[in-house]
């Protein structure tokens, strides 16, 4: 009797496995780039409740054509390169940019986000 018993859990385990592998998994990723225009490449920044961009240096090459975008991982927060007059926050978290002058350019968040927005802060440097 204990045999029909285990026979069912096992039964009952491997069909909800099987529906939780079929169902449950997530998608495969999608190339984000692959639908830029030719020339234009993709720069991610993401921002966390933790206060923090997800790299201390962003590097991009002076005449790129890039896409900025300002993923919030948790929080709600912006992206300020005011060197360069850039700003994300709110509705618009992507910008097209070219970088036609190099050196090194503060960023920092744009959104007042809590006790450490001011220390929120990285780099772009344009080589």
């Amino acid at each position: 009797m204990h045999k029909w018993i285990m026979f069912v859990v096992f039964a009952a385990a491997s069909v909800l496995g099987i529906i939780l592998l079929t169902t449950q998994l997530p998608g495969k990723p999608v190339d984000e780039a692959a639908s830029l225009p030719p020339g234009e490449s993709l720069m991610k920044v993401e921002a966390s409740a933790d206060f923090v961009f997800d790299q201390k240096e962003y590097h991009v090459k002076k005449g790129d054509k890039v896409k900025l975008e300002l993923v919030n991982k948790s929080g709600i927060h912006g992206l300020a390169i005011p060197d360069l007059g850039i700003e994300l926050k709110g509705d618009k978290l992507s910008q097209e940019v070219t970088f036609d002058k190099a050196g090194t350019f503060e960023m920092h968040c744009a959104v007042m986000c809590g006790v450490g927005h001011a220390d929120m802060k990285s780099v772009l440097i344009v080589e």
